[in-house]
């Protein structure tokens, strides 16, 4: 048995993995699917002072009290911050590391750092109190097409809190030395993830889906995240 934490992206929450969860316990492992403070069923406690260390306190707080060790850790878009910093933090807890469309940056660099201009920029003009909300139709940017998908989705995003991509990641190098590994799902695309998994030397899989893999294709992110119970 593996014990898998599956940590979603912005404007997220736990909720995005069901899928995925559900298909891993019947494959017979454990799933953790902690939502970060302010966001999908914690949106109550959002507020601008929630930034990127709120959310790697978030998970190293379920990895102390649930007392988990050998995890695959599993860190979405944004997330990838979030995985990075709490595995160099305890990196005897984590067996490997997941990447999906993930952000990945050095010490001292937040993803405002990471991201192209023209996001930057939006998320500046985006930005209401230290939140940055979406609009409807935000589906689609994710590559959610299918309207029963769509309707699931934007029924749940909620802001997220614009410190978290402004606070930049502290690292000591401890993480480089956990087995890491990339899940592209949008290969040439605005985003430069996949330029981010090169620079880390990270072995990479592609999956011909959009962005929320978890959404449109369950089936497929599970089959690989089955991977890591082999290794």
């Amino acid at each position: 048995m593996t014990t898998y934490v599956l940590v979603h992206g912005a404007w997220h929450g736990g909720w995005c993995w069901r899928h995925v969860a559900a298909r891993l316990r019947e494959a017979g492992h454990e799933v953790h699917t902690p939502t970060l403070t302010g966001l999908g069923e914690r949106a109550h406690l959002a507020g601008p002072e929630i930034g990127l260390r709120t959310h790697v306190d978030d998970l190293l707080g379920l990895l102390r009290y649930e007392d988990l060790r050998d995890v695959v850790l599993v860190g979405h878009s944004y997330a990838g911050l979030v995985v990075r910093e709490a595995a160099d933090r305890v990196p005897e807890r984590i067996s490997r590391i997941t990447m999906v469309d993930a952000w990945a940056g050095e010490d001292g660099e937040s993803l405002d750092d990471l991201a192209p201009a023209f996001f930057r920029d939006w998320i500046e003009s985006a930005t209401v109190d230290g939140l940055i909300p979406l609009s409807p139709g935000a589906a689609a940017t994710v590559g959610v097409t299918d309207p029963d998908q769509v309707a699931w989705l934007e029924a749940r995003l909620t802001p997220q809190p614009r410190r978290t991509f402004s606070e930049p990641t502290r690292l000591s190098g401890a993480v480089d030395a956990i087995p890491c590994r990339a899940v592209l799902c949008t290969p040439g695309g605005a985003m430069p993830f996949e330029q981010l998994a090169e620079k880390h030397g990270w072995a990479a899989t592609v999956l011909d889906v959009g962005h929320d893999a978890m959404v449109t294709a369950p089936e497929a992110l599970t089959d690989n995240l089955l991977k890591d119970a082999q290794k």
